[in-house]
């Protein structure tokens, strides 16, 4: 029977969360510890591919992780943005975030309704004169590229920030019987953390189909991949899950 489950995620906030609700329903402990964080790259590594801020006049954001590591680093270089610089960001509650370091109401902001990035597009092609940048991870597709391209948009993918591992801490209980992992990042950094995960008869649970390539890549093997048709959040496949299980 499951009684500890590490989720690879930080501990929600609210006292609402559906975790807590499958503790009280199942009889089981959630664990929390996100297995990657995100962090800036330096000023050096910026320059080195060879991308001028200030040669673009507007900026595409995917992330609030994208908003913070821009400015941080046009601050450490010492990059005074213009008043003229548009923002476009993929959801309201991203470009909401550039007040944390902009007076809001002196920018051009833009985003969709939809809060997806192919809904973005439109809006960016009405402003196709503008030169774009596009702040990314070390991670990441070509997805924006192929779509700016094909609308024939002006632009420049530039690293910004990258993902790197998390060390599981030290004091922190290891007993748990069933980890869940949501990135491909997230199934590197458990090995790092924990070698013999292979062996040692934990349950994997997987979200999402990259996740899922990552582990059985990685020679994990996995016990639940989530969302499934029944359940489209990872609590209701966990929820399923532990039903069927405490029923055997």
């Amino acid at each position: 029977m499951i009684k500890k489950i590490l989720i690879s995620q930080p501990r929600p906030e609210s006292e609402k969360s559906p975790y807590f609700d499958l503790e009280k329903k199942h009889s089981v402990e959630f664990l929390f510890h996100q297995f990657i964080k995100v962090e800036g790259i330096e000023p050096r590594e910026f320059r080195a591919q060879k991308v001028s801020v200030l040669d673009h006049t507007a900026v595409v954001f995917t992330s609030r992780h994208a908003i913070d590591h821009f400015f941080q680093l046009c601050k450490e270089m010492r990059v005074a943005i213009p008043e003229t610089m548009k923002y476009f960001a993929v959801s309201e509650t991203i470009s909401l975030y550039i007040q944390k370091y902009v007076q809001y109401r002196k920018r051009k902001v833009f985003y969709p309704a939809t809060g997806k990035f192919e809904d973005l597009l439109p809006l960016m092609v009405k402003h196709k004169t503008e030169n774009y940048l596009v702040p990314l991870s070390d991670v990441h597709n070509d997805e924006v590229k192929s779509a700016l391209d094909a609308n024939n948009l002006k632009h420049t993918e530039c690293v910004m920030y990258r993902t790197v591992a998390n060390n599981y801490p030290d004091n922190a209980p290891k007993d748990f019987e069933m980890v869940v992992l949501f990135t491909p990042a997230g199934v590197t950094s458990l090995l790092q953390n924990f070698p013999d995960i292979k062996d040692n008869g934990t349950k994997i649970v997987t979200f999402g189909k990259a996740t899922s390539v990552a582990a059985v890549e990685a020679g994990l093997n996995i016990t639940l991949e989530a969302p499934t048709p029944k359940a489209p959040s990872i609590t209701g496949s966990i929820d399923l899950y532990l039903a069927e299980t405490n029923k055997a």
